[in-house]
């Protein structure tokens, strides 16, 4: 794959819970980076349709491998900066080579 594929940039970020003063757990969501991305649209399995029918959107999204995506995983969340649509990420692969980092995530659900 060639770097001018990468024309999307996304921000990870890790799940933050914190003492709210008063006894209670408060999470929230904070930005770790942010990197140049490729989104591949996933079409045609049965669980991919089935998907799509209850409004969740899966795909994979793809970024250099480099110190600060190997540490990404299931844990954490993808936003797409430019549009602003979260990400629950369901599974974290790196490519044969180890050049890549293939991320299986999922719009339209709570990550």
């Amino acid at each position: 794959m060639a770097a001018g594929a990468l024309k999307e940039r996304v921000s990870f970020a890790v799940r933050n819970e914190q003492d709210d003063g008063y006894g209670n757990t408060v999470a929230g969501w904070v930005e770790q980076f942010q990197d140049a991305a490729e989104f591949v649209h996933l079409r045609g399995g049965e669980t991919v349709i089935a998907a799509r029918l209850e409004n969740r959107h899966p795909q994979i999204v793809r970024v250099r491998a480099h110190t600060s995506t190997r540490r990404v995983t299931a844990d954490w969340r993808i936003k797409d900066v430019r549009t602003g649509y979260e990400y629950a990420i369901r599974d974290v692969t790196a490519t044969t080579d180890n050049k890549w980092i293939e991320i299986l995530c999922e719009r339209g659900v709570v990550p």
